[in-house]
């Protein structure tokens, strides 16, 4: 059974694919200084931080004591590079709130990511438990101006307010649904409302 070694971020997997390559073509390891110039970086600081990692995670080895000492391990299957994605704040699954913007960023799997640009934003509120959106879940949103019906999506209504519900759309109306009882339904002219993600995957961390 192959074994399969952890997500590299966009940055590791850059160091670690110049490494690949320079040790291909000139059968040694290029040093510090020549893979910080390969990559356009001015501080080989940097990259011993990346070596570092690369070890940790199983990707290179290093003979110690030895120049020119870094070898490739390639006796399992790497995972793609992680992608990172904006934290792009809060929404509401319940009542609409002000969507918050933040610099964070968060690393994901390839295959959770969105045809379109992506961003994640954290959920406060229980309106949407029933399809399994929590109060204190990550959403996975692909960024898009249109949904189909049953989508569910991050929605601008009126006031400049956000919300996360179901959506459908009748006539000139759009219906933007909770997935829970004790909610209502909203009800707006399809002018009052701005679609602007649907959601592609969800993310929790559960309590220890």
């Amino acid at each position: 059974m192959t074994k399969t070694k952890p997500y590299l971020t966009k940055k590791q997997k850059q160091a670690l694919d110049y490494i690949r390559t320079f040790i291909r073509t000139y059968d040694y390891a290029p040093s510090y200084e020549e893979i910080a110039k390969g990559l356009g970086l001015s501080s080989p600081s940097t990259i011993y931080v990346h070596v570092v990692n690369l070890i940790r995670k199983g990707y290179l080895t290093k003979r110690w004591n030895a120049n020119r000492s870094l070898e490739l391990d390639e006796s399992s299957q790497p995972f793609a590079a992680i992608v990172e994605v904006p934290l792009a704040g809060q929404i509401a699954a319940g009542l609409p709130i002000e969507a918050v913007e933040t610099r964070e960023l968060l690393g994901l799997p390839p295959d959770m990511i969105g045809k379109n640009e992506t961003y994640v934003l954290r959920v406060k509120g229980d309106s949407m438990i029933d399809d399994h959106i929590m109060d204190g879940d990550y959403i996975i949103v692909e960024k898009r101006d249109w949904a189909q019906d049953g989508e569910t999506v991050v929605a601008l209504i009126k006031n400049g307010e956000a919300t996360l519900k179901r959506f459908r759309r009748r006539g000139n109306k759009i219906i933007l649904e909770p997935s829970n009882p004790s909610f209502n339904v909203m009800v707006f002219d399809a002018n009052e409302v701005i679609v602007q993600g649907v959601v592609v995957g969800i993310l929790r961390k559960y309590k220890r």
